[in-house]
């Protein structure tokens, strides 16, 4: 006799005990999905009505089954274990409601209704689907997707706005944040790692926003982004190298540039024999070595009390004996303490920030050094800056939605009041190929970088030939 029950009546009102597991939902169901998926993609309006015709039948057994189970069983159950348990339920909820359904349709309505009870509701199906980078959710009826770069609107939808706002509630309270009128906007995270990001009204005009930035289960490393076209094989032998050497690193890019995804391929190589400290917002980060330890910022609670900002974070981890240190993405002053940090012992740590190219990151460091409350001129700023960051990484999303690196610049000094920056690589655009394609090449600009005093103090070796104009990279 199994310990775990879901309280499912008999025939004759009695309870029964749950049942054997049963075989995982065949693959049918997925080809299905995926025809429809098709379908709606080249605007065929039938397939949008035919995914969403049940969508009021799904909630309301969803509903009835809450009434009927025995929650605390849920959490030592396999979902084929429910699957075969709640099966029966809505047997006898559609015999009494006088739906008739074929097999197919109702192995879909069990996995529609599994969704809702142990999931995300609509949204597993589109999390679950590897070509979909990006869930965008403007209100309940409208919610599009990013895949390969593009967007689409997707079949799926939402009851109402009250079946909306339960799934973000369901999201944020699993990782202890909160959202309602007087907090109306949240970051939080999946249990993937995935990126959350909601605002509810009465900030938002037109119904609840929610966005979700999908992350792979397995973390792209640096050889995938070569393979892909991300990033040339001869710079991705500077970049091991510039993590291997311990040269302080900023990765910058725009919104959705890939980021984090370059962050964490190169945090990679760093040795598994050194401590290293993660501090984010909303825990993203998928660093691969032994002897990591993670921070998360805390937002106030609702009295307005308990905040852990960035800041404090990054001040606290300096107490941590770590080697590195890694900072999901500097936003305000907590890019002055990670300033410190590098200048302090804490070599080859790496950080992220928002800028459209890397002289623009400068200038954004620079300010956040005034976020931080400090009187500092702003030559003593930028000299902070030019002795803390040695490399600047520069990746962009194209007109095309593919992500790449676009440059890789060295901080040399200063010249008066001036920070001193060569690039060493660069991608230079060349128009579009008949695809629709961006077409460019990547190439050296001709300078020799200093930082190959560090790779040679460090027993790395790189060709001197790499760095040559002419040089073939892509």
């Amino acid at each position: 006799m199994s310990m775990f029950q879901i309280k499912k009546p008999n025939r004759d009102g009695a309870e029964s005990q749950a049942l054997e597991p049963t075989e995982a939902p065949s693959e049918e169901m997925d080809r299905d999905r995926e025809e429809k998926r098709k379908l709606v993609s080249i605007g065929d309006a039938g397939a949008f009505a035919k995914r969403d015709a049940n969508i009021d039948l799904k909630v309301e057994l969803h509903q009835s089954l809450l009434d009927q189970i025995n929650l605390a069983a849920l959490d030592a159950m396999s979902r084929e274990q429910v699957a075969d348990e709640i099966g029966d339920i809505i047997a006898d909820e559609l015999a009494k409601k006088s739906h008739a359904l074929n097999a197919a349709e109702r192995k879909q309505l069990v996995d529609d209704v599994l969704d809702e009870l142990l999931g995300l509701g609509p949204l597993e199906p589109l999390l679950k689907d590897t070509t979909i980078t990006d869930i965008l959710v403007n209100g309940y009826k409208d919610v599009f997707v990013e895949r390969f770069g593009t967007l689409e609107r997707s079949p799926v939808m939402f009851k109402d706005e009250r079946h909306l706002l339960r799934i973000i509630q369901k999201i944020v309270s699993d990782v202890g944040r909160r959202i309602d009128e007087s907090s109306p906007m949240v970051d939080a995270r999946l249990s993937d790692g995935s990126r959350v990001n909601a605002v509810v009204p009465p900030l938002a005009l037109d119904g609840s926003l929610l966005s979700i930035r999908k992350f792979a289960k397995v973390p792209i490393s640096l050889e995938r982004l070569v393979e892909i076209g991300s990033v040339p094989e001869p710079v991705a032998e500077i970049l091991r190298g510039c993590v291997g050497a311990r040269r302080n690193i900023l990765i910058s890019g725009g919104t959705g540039s890939g980021k984090t995804t370059m962050l964490n391929a190169m945090s990679a190589f760093i040795g598994h024999d050194e401590r290293i400290v993660t501090i984010e917002d909303s825990a993203e980060l998928q660093l691969q070595q032994e002897h990591v330890a993670r921070l998360e910022t805390r937002p106030p609670n609702v009295e307005g009390r308990g905040e852990v900002a960035m800041r404090d974070l990054v001040k606290n981890a300096l107490r941590m004996r770590p080697d590195r240190i890694i900072v999901g993405e500097v936003r305000a002053g907590e890019a002055f303490d990670m300033l410190q940090a590098m200048n302090t012992g804490h070599e080859g740590s790496m950080t992220t920030i928002h800028a459209n190219t890397p002289r623009d990151a400068l200038s954004r460091v620079e300010q956040m050094i005034g976020m931080a409350g400090i009187d500092m001129p702003a030559k003593a700023a930028r000299a902070q800056i030019a002795s803390a960051v040695n490399v600047v990484i520069q990746v962009s999303r194209l007109s095309d939605g593919r992500r790449r690196l676009t440059s890789v610049s060295e901080i040399t000094g200063m010249e008066g009041e001036v920070i001193t920056l060569q690039e060493i690589f660069r991608f230079r655009l060349q128009g579009r190929e008949s695809d629709g394609s961006v077409k460019g090449s990547f190439e050296a600009t001709g300078i020799r970088p200093r930082f190959l005093d560090a790779f040679d103090a460090h027993g790395i070796a790189v060709s001197p030939e790499l760095f040559r104009p002419d040089a073939k990279l892509d």
